[in-house]
């Protein structure tokens, strides 16, 4: 948290050399960028900085995201706005931006706070659409059609359908279906963890190769054993743990181990009812 108060503090003292540009001034720089020059477009983007700081302090108090993070989606739209900005729109800088910078701060929220993402343009649309369906269901009781929505928003009609196709709703696994039985949503939810099936191959597996152990001689079990892991245990013991054990070297119970692997392939190749 310290890391980033100073990390904002050092961003505030940063942009104060840059100075508030006058209306004749941005006029002047947006002739200039409109002619192509580059540091024309990043005088007027410097000179706005402590605007976009302003509403990320506003958007700050509301939402719990860092400045920081606010002040740097807030430079991306200052930054397409110092690229669409005319001095023929017969307004000052700040006041065309601020929207550019505030919609990008909103996308962000949006993207962080959502439950499922979806890209910008359809979940703009998406308000679009919910807002036109209250002015719809106020007016003629009921929800309007995709046809209806498309000659009420003036969009094309398989554009909304396509973004109806995105829309969810989502609601807590805790909420009550009814009030007489008191189940909850994720109560019915099937357990698809327990399966009789599955667990009663697998028990007949492990039958399977306990038989086929019982097969080896002494040390070769307990060397398969461990090193398979069948005690299930945190970790596979290692050839030397097992050669201390045993009293033997490593190599031996390498030797050992490959010794009833191919023992055991033997037993299951002169009869596959230990396979099955």
């Amino acid at each position: 948290m310290n890391d980033e108060v100073e990390l904002y503090r050092s961003y505030i003292n940063s942009i104060q050399k840059y100075a508030l540009l006058t209306s004749l001034e941005e006029e002047e720089l947006s002739k200039k960028i409109e002619a192509g020059d580059k540091k024309a477009l990043f005088k007027l983007v410097n000179s706005n900085l402590r605007l976009v700081v302003c509403i990320a302090k506003k958007f700050s108090s509301s939402y719990k995201f860092s400045t920081m993070d606010l002040i740097q989606e807030g430079n991306m739209g200052l930054m397409a706005a110092a690229q669409k900005y005319h001095y023929s729109f017969n307004t000052r800088f700040s006041t065309y931006a601020y929207t550019w910078i505030f919609q990008y701060m909103l996308r962000f929220v949006h993207n962080k706070t959502a439950m499922i993402e979806i890209p910008h343009r359809k979940e703009e649309l998406l308000r679009q659409i919910s807002s036109a369906q209250v002015v719809f269901n106020q007016k003629y009781g009921r929800n309007a059609t995709a046809k209806e929505l498309s000659s009420f928003l003036e969009i094309d009609e398989a554009e909304i359908a396509d973004a109806l196709s995105c829309a969810y709703s989502y609601s807590s696994l805790d909420v009550e279906c009814n009030d007489e039985s008191g189940e909850t949503v994720g109560e019915l939810f099937p357990d698809r963890r327990f399966n009789p099936e599955d667990i009663y191959i697998e028990n007949e597996a492990k039958g399977g190769i306990a038989d086929l152990l019982k097969l080896l001689p002494e040390k070769e079990r307990i060397v398969i054993f461990n090193r398979y892991n069948f005690a299930r245990r945190q970790r596979t013991a290692t050839l030397r743990e097992l050669g201390e054990s045993l009293g033997v070297s490593t190599e031996t119970v390498r030797q050992i181990e490959l010794r009833a692997v191919k023992h055991l392939q033997k037993v299951c190749e002169s009869d596959m009812s230990c396979v099955l």
